[in-house]
């Protein structure tokens, strides 16, 4: 987190997960509250970012309970929310909108996300602990399991992106052996398009590094066949 942002809650999501307060402290009871957890974390990062539809929550969350019973669970999870976070953190429009008022909470997706739009590539894979709620899973409420899925590959392969950028240019720095290593990463977020990695073996070999260039691709070449029983192509 940096300086400027020290007075804020903060959400951790990739990787990690995480709620702490402005002194750093984590907020256990909104920790051992899994959907309660979720729902914070779905109004913090969810696009567009603002306010969102009751009924879509309502979707997402309690999609077999009547509408009555899936109003009223989630009027309970949000007065719990409120009563454990500072005060107008939960805003609410009328009746049928809720959400968060802009930066009412750090995020280390939105943290991550700001780095990659600037070109730092090396603090965004830092930032980028794992999977974006790893292990996280809730009965019954496939459509935000939807929703973490989509995020999860979008951000696994935001981070892949950066990588292949971070490798790029350490290969233009003359630190092969660590662009070798952010290949590595790369390859370990999103294995399965060759496009970035036949591009990154063709710049190894061009900076004059053909062994790291053949090993690369007897690495990309294992994990094609041990996924999916595949050569890769000609090129």
């Amino acid at each position: 987190m940096s300086e400027g942002n020290l007075h804020l809650l903060a959400l951790r999501t990739l990787g990690t997960l995480d709620l702490t307060d402005s002194d750093g402290n984590e907020i256990q009871a909104i920790l051992a509250q899994p959907k309660r957890y979720a729902i914070l974390a779905y109004l913090a990062l969810a696009q567009p970012l603002g306010l969102h539809r009751r009924d879509t929550i309502l979707g997402l969350f309690w999609p077999e309970q009547s509408e009555a019973n899936a109003r009223n669970a989630l009027s309970q999870s949000l007065s719990f929310l409120r009563r454990h976070l500072p005060e107008d953190v939960i805003l609410g429009r009328g009746t049928d909108e809720v959400g968060l008022p802009p930066g009412a909470l750090w995020t280390d997706v939105a943290e991550f996300e700001t780095a990659l739009a600037e070109g730092r590539w090396e603090q965004a894979l830092d930032l980028y602990g794992g999977d974006f709620l790893r292990g996280f899973f809730l009965d019954n409420a496939r459509g935000f399991a939807d929703w973490v899925d989509a995020e999860r590959e979008r951000l696994r392969e935001l981070a892949a992106g950066a990588a292949w950028s971070l490798a790029r240019e350490q290969i233009q720095s003359g630190l092969l052996v660590d662009a070798e290593r952010s290949g590595q990463k790369a390859l370990g977020f999103v294995w399965s398009d060759e496009t970035p990695v036949r591009e990154f073996i063709g710049l190894l070999a061009g900076a004059g590094d053909g062994s790291a260039a053949l090993r690369f691709y007897e690495k990309f070449r294992t994990k094609l066949w041990d996924e999916l029983e595949l050569e890769p192509s000609p090129a």
